[in-house]
């Protein structure tokens, strides 16, 4: 997985790198089949980025009109880089780093016939001049359109569960390098930490798992005024799918916008976690969260859908 991830953080350390170019990159991964990568650029108040989108289809999976499950993997950030205010790969980039070497590790073992049993879409975006916003304790990474853009491009319908890898590092919540694995979010409930994925992490990394705290507010929507750690979980506000987020940590404070900070080993850890989820949840071997348990909070407490929203005005004081 290493090697995904050098060629991608190469390719993606260049002032000129769009999702064309990254979308080619996948074609000569994938071989005379191609990735089918979708590229989408969109422009926003603040300059532009490009969403490149891959379906990798499963054995048994929808596209093939199985009933095996499809696993969303979406690589959350701002940008990739910060020009012309930092020059380089930021340390926001690496969540699109791991899920573009996700992608390209599926595509790969497709060509060699390894092919999974569920479908895998993996989405994500290309920004090498994103801006920057003032956050406590560090500055954030922002981005050239909104977190709702973001979701439109990155979260579809046939997601039926997400894994969304983000860089979590501007806090002093999650003082671990390496990843940390948040409980799963539904609907605006946040449910256990998933038993069967922690294991896996575990299994992955080598190490114990880690897990984070997720508070009300990281899983409203951005723009409400709320403070939120990241947009790790941002996707959990577009989807009725059950939501995990995998963080790629560090032990002390780092600026989203810094460049110099990414830990390739990690994000490799956080690649082949999404790969080992791929083929363990499309096979029907692992779940986000318990059905019976959800529908019975739901049946008792009732829905917390509203918590996606940006729900009623404040009241003025």
């Amino acid at each position: 997985m290493l090697k995904y991830v050098l060629d991608l953080v190469d390719l993606l350390d260049d002032s000129d790198v769009d999702g064309k170019r990254v979308a080619a990159h996948l074609d000569s991964v994938a071989g005379p089949e191609g990735s089918g990568a979708e590229v989408t650029t969109v422009t926003g108040e603040r300059g532009s980025t490009d969403f490149v989108l891959v379906r990798v289809p499963g054995r048994s999976g929808r596209t093939a009109g199985g009933t095996a499950r499809t696993l969303g993997v979406v690589g959350r950030l701002g940008g990739i880089g910060a020009r012309p205010e930092m020059t380089g790969l930021v340390s926001d980039a690496d969540g699109a780093v791991a899920a573009l070497a996700t992608a390209a590790k599926l595509l790969d073992m497709r060509r060699r016939g390894d092919v999974l049993d569920g479908d895998v879409i993996v989405a994500t975006h290309i920004c090498p001049d994103a801006p920057t916003a003032p956050h406590d304790p560090v500055p954030f990474m922002d981005s050239p359109v909104d977190i709702a853009t973001m979701n439109r491009h990155e979260v579809t319908g046939e997601m039926e569960a997400v894994l969304s890898i983000d860089t979590t590092k501007g806090n002093r919540i999650i003082n671990h390098k390496g990843l940390a694995l948040s409980p799963t979010v539904k609907e605006g409930w946040v449910l256990k930490v998933s038993e069967s994925l922690g294991e896996l992490l575990a299994v992955v990394t080598g190490e114990p798992l880690v897990t984070y705290p997720v508070t009300t507010q990281d899983i409203t929507p951005y723009g409400n005024g709320v403070h939120h750690i990241n947009s790790i979980l941002q996707p959990a506000t577009a989807t009725a799918a059950p939501v995990v987020g995998l963080a790629i940590t560090s032990a002390a404070a780092v600026p989203g916008c810094q460049t110099g900070a990414s830990h390739e080993t990690d994000i490799a850890a956080a690649a082949r976690f999404a790969v080992e989820t791929a083929k363990a949840y499309g096979g029907g071997r692992l779940d986000f969260h318990d059905d019976q348990e959800f529908d019975a909070l739901v049946s008792r407490y009732g829905s917390l859908t509203h918590l996606q929203t940006f729900g009623r005005e404040p009241r003025e004081s």
